[in-house]
């Protein structure tokens, strides 16, 4: 692939559409024609990249022919019908939906992990869940010491609802702050998230399934499986929706094979590209610290209180860059390094 890249946008106008084309601007990506797509009530409107305005227009398929890379970041159901289009027409489309994450005919890609599976030719490459990659992130720096277990509970915040879950709790905690007792209605509930996460934890992100299990815990544990290329990995996750406005938190336990020592596991977090990691023992780093970082930051490494090779860690990353458009950026870059 040449640059400069022609790319495309669908879902342009919300949260990780945006933050697409902040990345393009900041990186110095080098963009030539710019295609934003979004839905019919942003039709009219325009979106500034460099120092050009470009029209939000409807998704066609003549408009994908030209384009080198089309980033999609508006859902399953727009991914699954318009993705195939964009590959047929000659881009790679980089997917932010879980439409083809597990498929076996599709990569799933984090560049500092399994860049050298971006394929040769203009296809689909699924970006993994936004939980799902920091986590990998960390787990990969670990990975030669032998992970034989993975559990991680995750504190998510209301971004990763997009602009609707951020409104949602601007507005019921400017409700709740109102009364004298902000938390007096207990059964208080939300269009979004089920249960109104203001002054509170909503242990529930995405849908349940017939065994209880959340869309997000069986995302995690399945794509974090592929994405290491170690299928009998024991992974388990437990999601929980927390009033933060930005960032992804995790609490991570993770069993090894070999006998570590800190200082192994602290050198070979440090040496990960795209990990950042807070080294002393006390020291960490919080959601709100990370919005708008691009890496990942693990902190808290220590020995857990029970098993020889059980060991702990707390891993922080802002889900709307490293998260989603930070790494389909990373992966079109990749793209365009390897092929000049």
């Amino acid at each position: 692939m040449k640059s400069p890249i022609n790319i495309g946008v669908v879902g342009a106008t919300g949260m990780v559409g945006e933050s697409f084309l902040n990345l393009i601007e900041k990186r110095n990506f080098p963009f030539g024609d710019v295609r934003l797509f979004a839905s019919e009530r942003s039709l009219g409107q325009t979106r500034k990249v460099g120092d050009k305005e470009f029209p939000i227009e409807e998704l066609s398929e003549e408009r994908f022919h030209g384009l080198d890379v089309v980033f999609f970041s508006s859902g399953d159901d727009i991914s699954k019908e318009w993705a195939p289009k964009a590959a047929q027409a000659g881009a790679f489309a980089i997917d932010n939906s879980a439409a083809f994450r597990m498929s076996s005919r599709h990569e799933l890609i984090v560049p500092e992990i399994n860049g050298a599976r971006i394929p040769a030719n203009p296809t689909i490459i699924a970006n993994p869940n936004c939980s799902t990659i920091q986590l990998v992130m960390a787990l990969n720096a670990l990975k030669n010491f032998g992970l034989q277990s993975v559990q991680v509970a995750s504190y998510q915040s209301v971004s990763g609802a997009g602009m609707a879950g951020q409104k949602e709790l601007a507005d019921q905690l400017l409700e709740d702050l109102k009364k004298d007792n902000p938390i007096e209605d207990a059964s208080k509930t939300s269009s979004t998230f089920g249960k109104t996460p203001a002054f509170n934890c909503v242990p529930k992100v995405g849908s349940f399934d017939e065994d209880g299990f959340c869309s997000e815990e069986v995302k995690i544990v399945n794509e974090t499986k592929k994405i290491l290329e170690l299928p009998d990995l024991r992974v388990s996750a437990f999601t929980v929706r927390i009033p933060s406005w930005n960032s992804h938190a995790e609490a991570v336990w993770v069993e090894l094979e070999a006998n570590v020592q800190r200082d192994d596991l602290i050198a070979a977090l440090r040496d990960h590209a795209g990990i950042r990691v807070k080294e002393e023992l006390t020291a960490f780093e919080t959601p709100r610290e990370l919005s708008g970082v691009n890496e990942v930051s693990v902190s808290r490494v220590q020995k857990d209180f029970y098993g020889t090779n059980r060991w702990r860690m707390w891993v922080v990353a802002d889900n709307l860059l490293k998260g989603a458009a930070l790494n389909g950026i990373q992966i079109a870059e990749y793209l365009l390094s390897r092929d000049s």
